[in-house]
Parts: structure tokens; C-alpha cells; sequence
């Protein structure tokens, strides 16, 4: 090895306490959203973040470039809703010409995808997730207070035929409320070819009524689906992969759940989050966050950017602590923090 490459200083990356490694950012465009989905906000909504606290997108492509130069690798647009955000292509362009370029994926609702598929995919977005927690039209206007399940079917097939694939469906199941239509979501997404992903419902309602005793745990989902099909554990090592998957019926379909509560991942966990108005979080419970609007806006070099997220990785705990005693949910909705 040369001189030269003796002196070059080792790469800097986000590692924490726990030898955890953060490649994976999940950036908020908006606190906004355009369904009142009963798990995560009241019928009226919430107070929204004025527009002059959001970052900009060129402020939001300086913090990711900074954290691509730490080693992330995958970014995800969230909200609140990514779609409502004016011009969300041209942000998903930026990132997409950043060295080295990150995978692009993005998690929405659906609503307006039908028009957005398109023009997302040729700006770089490789992705989607879309939430939907049944196919049961009376249900859904029910669950989200809108009777819009049409548009999220029409924005699915956009995803899929603008070549966002795999289109991965997230759902949450929710005790007497969808639980016993399961089964039918899962054959309404093999029939489309679409990837299932099941979410154990998790305390980030902004009303801060979550209780684990009405919550569908991953051992429930899976019986309540054997019920109907056969699942077997699928042969690769999930990784960093939230969601524990299964072959159904010999496969090659999977079906995943994603049991944050009942069976936590958080050794493995890879993620850093930004919200829409700049505050980065460690972890989706965090009861703290760390600041860079101010420094962003107030003339920090990237490294000082840098050094901030190298600090608060640094300080990442063990584990969300859900099942501890002490726990307590953050201040912070889902809507706020970016899922």
C-alpha cells in the first residue's frame, strides 16, 4: 500500500454505543396529511408546522448529502403525507444526483400518486410504500375519516405500471376494527402482486391513547392468516429489514409483519430520522432531538453538520424500551416525526 493511502484518514460513519451502523435516513417533507386515520390523529386534525420552520429542499439535500458522506445509503420520504409537499419531484431529482447516488423510496398514503407515479419515477424515486389498512370500503371511510380507498387503489397501480417496484403495502391491524379482514387485504395484494407488510400498531397517536391491550400482536396476524393460507419462514437473514417475512402458500409470495412492539428489532436497527422542520432523531421514540435548522441556517460548515449527527448516533440507546415501566411515548405524533 502506498504512502498515500496509509495517510488517508478511515471514512467516518454513524456508529453508536452498540456498534449499530446508520445507513438508513427517513427525511419528513410534511406534517401535513389528507386522512385523519383514527390511530394517529383526532377527527379535526392537528395544529400544522408553519411553513417558514420547514425546511427547504435544498436545505433538506445538504443534510442528506452530509449524511450520504457518513455512510447512508438508503433515503425515504415520509410525513405527515410526502405527497401534499408542492414539487416533491424536483427534491427527489436532487437527491437522486447526489455521489454516491442513495436508493430513493417513499411512503404515502396514495392519494395523488395516480398523478404523481410518473413524474417521481422519471426524477429517481425507485419506491413506494402505501399505507392501507383494509379493502373493505366502509372500514376504510371509517379508519381514515375520508372516503377515499378508490384513489389509494388508483395510486397502487400508478406505482406499479410507473415500474415503483416492488409496490409494498403497509397495514396496521387494529383489534375490531380490521383484524378480521386480514386474510382478505393479503389476497387482494397477491392477486395485484403487490408486497404485504403488516405493522403491530405502536404508541404514536397524537391523542396518546394507545394501549397495548387493543393491539394485534405479530402471533395474532400470522393465525388469523393461517386461517386461510400456508406460511412457512422464508430462508434469508432479514438484516436490518423491520419486517419478518413469510412465504405463502410455497411462495414465491411473501407476506411480512413488522412487530415493533411484540417482538422488537432494535439491535439491528440502521435508522436516523429528520423531521420536516430539521430536528434529527435517533429513533422513532426518542424523547429528544437534535437541532440543525438553526445551525443550517445560521452558516454551519457540512462538517459541523456532520459532527451533530455523528453525536446524537453516538448517544443512541439500546432499545425503544416500550416494555419498560419508565416508558414514556414521545411528544411527537407519528404524523410529526416521519414514519
Amino acid at each position: 500500500m502506498s504512502a498515500l493511502h496509509q495517510d488517508e484518514p478511515a471514512p467516518r460513519r454513524l456508529v453508536d454505543a452498540f456498534g449499530r451502523v446508520a445507513s438508513d435516513l427517513r427525511v419528513s417533507v410534511t406534517d401535513r396529511c389528507n386522512l385523519r386515520c383514527s390511530y394517529c390523529m383526532p377527527a379535526e386534525g392537528l395544529e400544522w408546522l408553519p411553513k417558514p420552520e420547514l425546511l427547504t429542499f435544498e436545505e433538506l439535500t445538504r443534510v442528506i448529502s452530509v449524511a450520504v458522506g457518513l455512510g447512508v445509503r438508503s433515503v425515504r420520504l415520509t410525513g405527515g403525507e410526502p405527497l401534499l409537499r408542492r414539487g416533491l419531484p424536483e427534491l427527489v431529482r436532487q437527491i437522486a444526483e447526489l455521489e454516491p447516488r442513495p436508493s430513493i423510496a417513499m411512503t404515502t398514503n396514495g392519494l395523488g400518486l395516480d398523478r404523481l407515479a410518473g413524474p417521481l419515477r422519471e426524477a429517481g424515486l425507485d419506491r413506494v410504500n402505501v399505507s392501507l389498512d383494509t379493502i373493505d370500503r366502509d372500514v376504510f371511510t371509517r379508519l381514515t375519516r375520508r372516503d377515499r380507498l378508490d384513489d389509494v387503489v388508483a395510486g397502487l397501480a400508478a406505482a406499479a405500471d410507473a415500474g415503483l417496484t416492488p409496490v409494498k403495502v403497509n397495514a396496521v391491524a387494529m383489534r375490531q376494527v380490521n383484524d378480521e379482514g386480514v386474510a382478505d387485504l393479503l389476497q387482494w395484494c397477491l392477486d395485484r402482486g403487490y408486497q404485504l407488510r403488516f405493522i403491530e400498531q405502536m404508541p404514536l397517536d397524537a391523542q396518546h391513547a394507545w394501549q397495548r391491550s387493543n393491539m394485534v400482536t405479530q402471533t395474532e396476524i400470522l393465525d388469523r392468516l393461517a386461517e386461510r393460507f400456508t406460511l412457512s419462514p422464508t430462508a434469508q437473514d432479514r438484516g436490518s429489514s423491520p419486517a419478518q417475512t413469510w412465504l405463502v402458500d410455497g411462495g414465491p409470495a411473501t407476506v411480512g409483519v413488522i412487530a415493533s412492539v411484540s417482538q422488537p428489532f432494535c439491535g439491528a436497527c440502521d435508522r436516523l430520522r429528520l423531521t420536516a422542520d430539521g430536528q434529527l432523531r435517533s429513533c422513532l421514540f426518542a424523547r429528544t432531538e437534535d437541532d440543525l435548522r438553526t445551525p443550517l441556517r445560521s452558516g454551519a460548515s457540512d462538517d459541523d453538520l456532520a459532527e451533530h449527527m455523528l453525536a446524537l448516533v453516538a448517544s443512541k440507546k439500546a432499545g425503544h424500551g416500550i416494555d419498560d415501566p419508565t416508558f414514556l411515548q414521545p411528544a411527537r405524533p407519528m404524523s410529526a416525526i416521519g414514519g
